[in-house]
């Protein structure tokens, strides 16, 4: 059973204020600042879910008082680096983010990027960093050292120099600890090995790289992301790599027909954890069953479009299933007819057998405005033959010039991208070859 007490000093402050509320007309405020020793009883009674680990405090202000901390944080006096662990000894002190915010004016973001950054330099110097890179961040390079947090030690001391002769930005420094990060996780995909795991360019380019071959050739931004890839490349194996991609040497499939050279691309990319909420630009497509045959494809909103301030969705209408994928370049471009096919495995995919294609589903990008079917462009999504039983998906994807050869001259539509579900590790990554 709980009880409450007040002593009789409280019992009158209370009556005080609720008596003579109606006399004060002018709102007060004041920063409050905790006593530097707080009893023991209130340190029990106060919930304090983080308490940050201790932080060297720099000689200079290891003397000063809460006021002087403060004081300090608020006229930002001194280098970033070193007033940043007055920080977690004031929440050590009872502040909390807030308080410190309107205490200081530092926002909570801006106290976290301070602290992350201000250990990130740390690490740097304990590593042995070159003095040059160190002063480069003294100024303001408490956004760029934030993004490299995540890097290993070795990593941040080559990531940082990299970041200096190239004059990054907070993003660039973003990207560049990104693709640092994600390049272990794609060994196996096209032209990976040409790339140098150790040099932070090479890292990068071949996060360009990756990206050019994500958009259908030719395009500005295929090209863009090329020289962005060959720009930052280091080793002279990934400036080759990146080459023969930009002269067209790299990336299609070839086809005899008839002496006649024909070339397809159809990207396959895997869908990364996270990649949605990142994106700058997001597509949201209806989304149709491969078993219930053709019929959803046809049934499903033909039109989806954005409306007002907010980008609202809004479809002909009412639909079960929707999914929502990054802006990539075949399908950010994508107007009416739109539609996506969920498929239980790649079996009805014509790419070659023995490979992933039974051990996991897939979604497939059609463009249902293109249904003509040509010779030499692409492929496409058609009915597929169902036995007695039922059995199959009922729907399959073919190469053009194959349904040429058999008749047909309208499909359902024309697959755009073909998209593998997200994973911790990308080393199956099917390349443009495993198209048959």
């Amino acid at each position: 059973m709980l009880s409450l007490s007040f002593s009789p000093s409280l019992t009158n402050t209370l009556n005080l204020n609720s008596t003579h509320r109606s006399h004060f007309h002018k709102p007060i405020s004041a920063t409050l600042i905790p006593s530097s020793k707080p009893s023991s009883n209130t340190q029990q009674q106060l919930y304090q879910p983080f308490r940050p680990p201790p932080t060297p405090i720099p000689n200079q202000y290891g003397t000063l008082d809460i006021a002087g901390r403060i004081e300090i944080l608020s006229n930002r006096l001194g280098l970033w680096y070193e007033y940043a662990p007055l920080i977690p000894s004031l929440i050590r002190e009872g502040f909390s983010p807030p308080s410190i915010e309107e205490a200081t004016g530092i926002s909570g973001v801006e106290q976290n990027r301070l602290i992350v950054a201000a250990q990130v330099r740390d690490s740097l110097v304990q590593s042995n960093a070159d003095p040059e890179i160190l002063f480069a961040f003294d100024t303001s390079g408490a956004e760029l050292l934030y993004e490299i947090r995540l890097l290993s030690a070795s990593q941040r001391s080559s990531a940082a120099r990299f970041i200096v002769q190239n004059k990054f930005d907070g993003k660039a420094a973003q990207e560049l600890a990104r693709a640092m990060k994600d390049f272990p996780s794609r060994r196996g995909e096209k032209e990976w090995e040409c790339f140098d795991y150790s040099l932070p360019g090479d890292c990068l380019s071949f996060m360009y790289y990756r990206q050019s071959r994500e958009h259908r050739n030719p395009s500005d931004q295929r090209t863009s992301a090329l020289e962005q890839a060959l720009r930052v490349a280091e080793t002279e194996s990934a400036k080759n790599a990146v080459l023969e991609e930009l002269n067209g040497k790299g990336g299609a499939v070839e086809d005899k027909v008839d002496d006649a050279e024909i070339t397809v691309r159809v990207p396959v990319v895997r869908l990364k954890i996270g990649e949605v909420a990142e994106a700058s630009s997001v597509v949201v497509l209806p989304v149709c069953k491969a078993e219930e045959r053709e019929r959803e494809v046809l049934e499903a909103p033909f039109e989806c479009r954005s409306e007002g301030e907010f980008g609202v969705v809004v479809a002909e209408k009412g639909w079960e299933r929707w999914v929502v994928l990054p802006g990539w370049d075949p399908v950010v471009g994508l107007g009416k007819g739109g539609v996506v096919v969920s498929f239980r495995d790649a079996r009805m995919l014509p790419w070659k057998a023995n490979r992933w294609y039974k051990e996991e589903p897939i979604l497939v990008v059609v463009d249902r405005s293109k249904r003509e079917v040509a010779a030499d462009d692409g492929f496409y999504l058609v009915k597929a033959d169902v036995d007695d039983d039922g059995n199959g998906d009922g729907l399959r994807v073919e190469r053009g010039l194959a349904l040429k050869e058999i008749g047909v001259d309208e499909s359902l539509g024309i697959v755009l991208l073909v998209v593998r579900p997200p994973k911790e590790s990308d080393d199956d990554q099917l390349s443009e070859e495993d198209w048959d």
